[in-house]
């Protein structure tokens, strides 16, 4: 890894581009309609903590209406962009990342999203007459995306052979549960162009919720990292959706469920356009292994928490950290207790 000198990148990391696999069969595909989709889900959510899903029942020009007003808005001038900013912590943020020190080539809005009644934070822009149709799109593209997070959650439960089916989607659909929804805009990068690089748009990390749900545009840039350690490339799908398995569920089933670390490289040529709706618990929430799942004399290998207590360390954080470090539970050896 190397630092541009450029210093109107705030020295952003480049990637060298030769060390990620483009590797199709690594991400797995799912048919939400066929009769062995909760199996599949399952598989996938264990072995790569990550998955494609097809046949999710949500219109593909509401997902391109969105696409749309994004643009539109991330075409405004900085100046109007800046006045539903910066970010505390929502609202709209360029290149900078949280309060600790990360940066990405990329700009966002970041919404705090309500269940009952489905609402999300009003932004400056909004008040514009002709915010109308973002707002439109953006109230019916999250009620859709609600739906299928509930649907994808259940069929977990399901393939788990756990009741009830609603014991995790419940979790993130109670009238107080904790959502937010990111638009990120990675620009072309001029300067890299001629050079074998890519420049960290969203640098490494782990979701702390239970499941993101993330569409993009047919911009490449999306990468997982293997349970090996090697990064692959993502194939872009505008018409899919992309299943993330977060650090929270990866605590309810005790590990079984693997929460996948992924970055985005941003590239000279492309402009990506990617949007994640995060489903977290409500703030009260204890976070455990689900007794359902734990087998006789089978113990949690975490200390239990609520989602604000994890939600609080993870802003204290730098993305790259290990969060779940800090609340795994370590094996007392023999030599420990004498």
């Amino acid at each position: 890894m190397v630092v541009l000198s450029n210093p109107g990148l705030d020295q952003i990391s480049l990637l060298g581009s030769p060390k990620v696999i483009a590797c199709s069969p690594c991400v797995p595909v799912i048919d939400l309609s066929k009769p062995d989709a909760a199996a599949s889900v399952v598989e996938a959510c264990e072995e790569f903590g990550f998955l494609k899903v097809t046949d999710h029942g949500i219109p593909v020009e509401l997902m391109q209406r969105l696409e749309a007003e994004a643009v539109k808005f991330f075409s405004l001038s900085t100046v109007e962009k800046e006045r539903s900013g910066p970010p505390d912590p929502f609202g709209y943020g360029n290149r900078k990342i949280g309060a600790n020190g990360d940066v990405g080539w990329l700009e966002y809005l970041l919404f705090a999203v309500a269940s009952k009644p489905l609402s999300y934070t009003f932004m400056d822009f909004l008040r514009e007459p002709a915010a109308c149709s973002f707002s439109s799109a953006l109230k019916e593209y999250l009620a859709a995306v609600r739906t299928l997070a509930s649907k994808v959650l259940e069929l977990m439960a399901e393939g788990l052979d756990i009741e009830p089916r609603d014991v995790i989607s419940g979790l993130v659909m109670d009238e107080n549960s904790d959502g937010i929804f990111r638009l990120n805009h990675y620009p072309p990068c001029p300067v890299l162009r001629g050079y074998n690089y890519g420049l960290t748009g969203f640098g490494e990390h782990t979701d702390p919720q239970v499941i993101s749900v993330l569409r993009s545009n047919n911009s490449t840039g999306l990468q997982i990292s293997l349970k090996d350690g090697s990064w692959v490339s993502v194939p872009p799908d505008e018409e899919s959706f992309f299943i993330n398995v977060g650090d929270s569920l990866q605590v309810l089933t005790n590990g079984r469920f693997r929460s996948v670390k992924h970055r985005v490289v941003a590239s000279g040529w492309e402009s990506r356009v990617s949007m994640i709706y995060f489903f977290g618990p409500p703030l009260a929430e204890k976070i455990a292994p689900l007794p359902q799942l734990m087998g006789e004399g089978e113990h949690s290998l975490y200390k239990e928490f609520t989602w604000d207590e994890y939600k609080k360390a993870a802003y204290k954080s730098r993305l790259a950290d290990n969060r779940l470090g800090l609340f795994e539970k370590r094996e007392v050896t023999d030599d420990q207790r004498l």
